[in-house]
């Protein structure tokens, strides 16, 4: 028979303090659609009051199957929880949960509030009773209770308690630094029930400070807590909190989880993870993470020959759990480790095949190229060019003549001084020479630099082309200096996607970053004509 877990997630609140990331309503609702898709059970909109951003989400907000939930803090010493500002806020977001936070370390009680221990517990008991009068479902985050509990288990226990008494479903154990270790953290959680607050009552809120999040939050479930918090992507306040794209496959896929407890998300919808994954580093405008567990492009790359060699007869070898369970792929990147294994996958999963002598020619150039700074296996796009180049499957549609870039400083017409990048690219189509020139100013006048006015030039004019290439949209450069000094060699590495949700990789190596990036910019446009074809 197994348990139920309980699956929280504060992407919306503790996600929005990482650094750099700030949701708009619009953008909070749209997330909170996905995750109640995705079947957490509860949503942590945010601290209601605290900003005009979180206020405007919790008057917009979706209606969900997951129990919107709003943050807050308990009352300040010294008022009454009907006359306390803050939590009246909270209070008055029309969600059905509230979570609250509270101190439970005496060091922070004396020094952060400047209160006595006494009237902290008496804040804690009184808050959690308002919202229990109010109908409301009553969550209390015991803030560095881990910490607290090392330097004064009683009191920590005693703050955990007041809440429990006074009505709260869910008490929640927080490594707020997030430097307690998975053993100590299992320690302290048995201990928690021990002293009679039960398991189906308890969460855990991991911090991921020295990258034992997931591992602390799997601890605390192996203790008896059941419920986790978290956030997608492990987005959180400095190294960020405990990572749900990793640990909701942990929980349905891995054992003893997977067959010892149920959580409210269907296994049918785990493929979709790694959409919802992609979706909020699109919002907020990141390069996804290669190597993030599951759901990173390389969670499932083989570039070793040995590797590949092995998942072509037996994909479990090398693989813990099928890719697409996640919604993720099997990728055969190629490198200078490649061996003939790698080749022949990569190209059968592109559709192409070879003669064995077509084979070490692709791969000798692989090899020669990677060894003068290219880079395949993160530029699959241009690795599909040289082989079916050298398969004689290639076919060059139009012809660069020459290109011209120019960066120059100059007054506009507010009389400002102002960086303009220009670029001229001539090419060659059904016989026609089309000449395109493009600045690289953007709709505030500013300019974006000289690889996206080439960008821009390139992509401009390609005649009876232009149509299939209309939908393209770069979203990702690279630079690398492969050396210093004089002898310096510059890789670029350029992503991007089209309306067809497909997004692709070219990399241009030279002494010049300009050529570098036409190279890898070419590249690109070649690809995609060759998609059309």
């Amino acid at each position: 028979m197994t348990e139920r877990l309980y699956l929280y997630d504060t992407t919306l609140r503790d996600g929005q303090q990482t650094q750099g990331v700030l949701f708009s309503a619009a953008e909070k609702v749209e997330i909170a659609r996905m995750l109640d898709d995705l079947g957490v059970d509860h949503i942590e909109g945010g601290w209601p009051g605290a900003n005009p951003t979180d206020s405007d989400f919790f008057a917009a907000a979706p209606k969900t199957s997951a129990t919107m939930t709003a943050f807050g803090m308990t009352k300040r010493t010294g008022r009454s929880a009907e006359n306390d500002d803050v939590l009246a806020a909270v209070v008055n977001a029309g969600t059905p949960a509230v979570c609250l936070v509270g101190k439970t370390h005496p060091f922070h009680v004396r020094t952060a509030l400047g209160v006595t221990l006494e009237a902290n517990l008496d804040n804690i008991k009184v808050s959690v009773e308002h919202l229990v009068k109010q109908g409301k479902e009553a969550l209390f985050d015991c803030e560095h209770f881990f910490d607290g509990y090392d330097e004064d288990p009683a009191y920590a226990l005693a703050c955990a308690h007041a809440a429990r008494d006074a009505g709260a479903r869910w008490i929640v154990l927080c490594d707020t630094n997030g430097g307690t270790m998975p053993t100590r953290i299992a320690e302290i959680v048995r201990a928690v029930i021990a002293s009679g607050v039960p398991g189906d009552h308890l969460g855990i809120h991991t911090h991921n400070d020295t990258e034992q999040a997931v591992a602390g939050s799997l601890a605390a479930v192996d203790a008896g807590a059941r419920q986790i918090q978290g956030t997608l992507n492990g987005l959180g306040e400095r190294c960020g909190n405990a990572n749900l794209t990793a640990l909701i496959p942990t929980l349905l896929l891995k054992e003893p989880y997977a067959s010892r407890y149920a959580t409210g998300i269907d296994a049918e919808n785990l493929p979709s993870l790694m959409k919802v994954s992609r979706r909020l580093d699109d919002i907020l405008n990141r390069v996804p993470r290669r190597e993030a567990a599951y759901v990173g492009a390389s969670a499932f790359a083989h570039k070793a020959g040995l590797h590949a060699s092995a998942i072509l007869k037996d994909p479990t070898t090398y693989e813990h759990v099928p890719p697409d369970a996640v919604g993720n792929a099997r990728i055969v990147p190629m490198s200078n480790q490649a061996g003939l294994s790698n080749l022949r996958k990569r190209l059968d999963d592109l559709g192409l095949t070879g003669s064995d002598a077509q084979l070490r020619r692709i791969l000798d150039i692989v090899k020669e190229r990677e060894d003068a700074g290219y880079a395949y296996d993160v530029a699959a796009a241009s690795f599909e060019l040289i082989a079916r180049a050298e398969l004689g499957l290639l076919t060059e549609p139009f012809e660069v003549k020459r290109y011209r870039v120019t960066v120059e400083r100059r007054k506009n017409k507010y009389d400002r001084m102002v960086t303009v990048s220009e670029a001229v690219v001539v090419v060659k189509v059904d016989g026609e020479k089309r000449l395109s020139v493009s600045e690289s100013m953007d709709e505030t006048g500013s300019d974006r630099g000289p690889v996206n006015a080439l960008s821009k030039a390139l992509a401009k004019d390609l005649g009876p082309l232009q149509d299939r290439i209309s939908d393209m949209r770069l979203k990702d450069f690279r630079v690398r200096i492969m050396q210093g000094g004089t002898e310096a060699v510059t890789r670029v590495i350029i992503d991007h996607e089209d309306d067809a949700g497909r997004r692709w990789s070219t990399v241009g190596v030279s002494p010049n970053i300009v050529d570098a990036s036409f190279e890898a910019l070419l590249d690109a446009v070649r690809w995609k004509l060759c998609q059309a074809d």
